[in-house]
């Protein structure tokens, strides 16, 4: 796997995925999440760059070898709600989507096995720049 970009990551987003992983049974999901928080910088949800996926961002991405482009809206798993528009966290793109700026790229593993990699192109929508302190 090629060198993993840096994130960032809000010390909300932070503090409320960790209460998440604190119920989940382990899995590889949990882990990979759990080694994206890890290699974050966390920074105070008003300092954080507004070109920045947090959690409850409208996020536009492209996969590689694609001409196909998806927008979605990343949620906690209890935010599910069946809607196409949304990917969950603890999807594996869900947490290799969190923390990256527009322009960054990251390779994940597919659901098939094999290595996607995906780029971020757009925040559409990012809480923090909203000033909305409670999604």
């Amino acid at each position: 796997m090629a060198q993993l970009p840096p994130v960032i990551i809000s010390t909300l987003d932070l503090a409320r995925l960790e209460a998440l992983l604190e119920k989940q049974p382990d899995s590889d999901a949990v882990r990979q999440l759990e080694d994206e928080l890890e290699r974050a910088t966390v920074v105070a949800p008003q300092d954080m760059p507004d070109n920045i996926v947090t959690m409850n961002s409208v996020i536009r991405f492209s996969m590689a070898r694609s001409d196909e482009a998806f927008t979605k809206t990343l949620c906690f798993p209890r935010d599910m709600d069946g809607s196409k528009d949304k990917i969950s966290v603890l999807a594996p793109i869900g947490s290799a989507l969190l923390g990256l700026a527009v322009g960054q790229s990251i390779e994940w593993p597919g659901p098939n096995g094999k290595p996607l990699t995906v780029t971020i192109t757009e925040v559409e929508y990012q809480p923090e720049r909203a000033g909305d302190y409670q999604s």
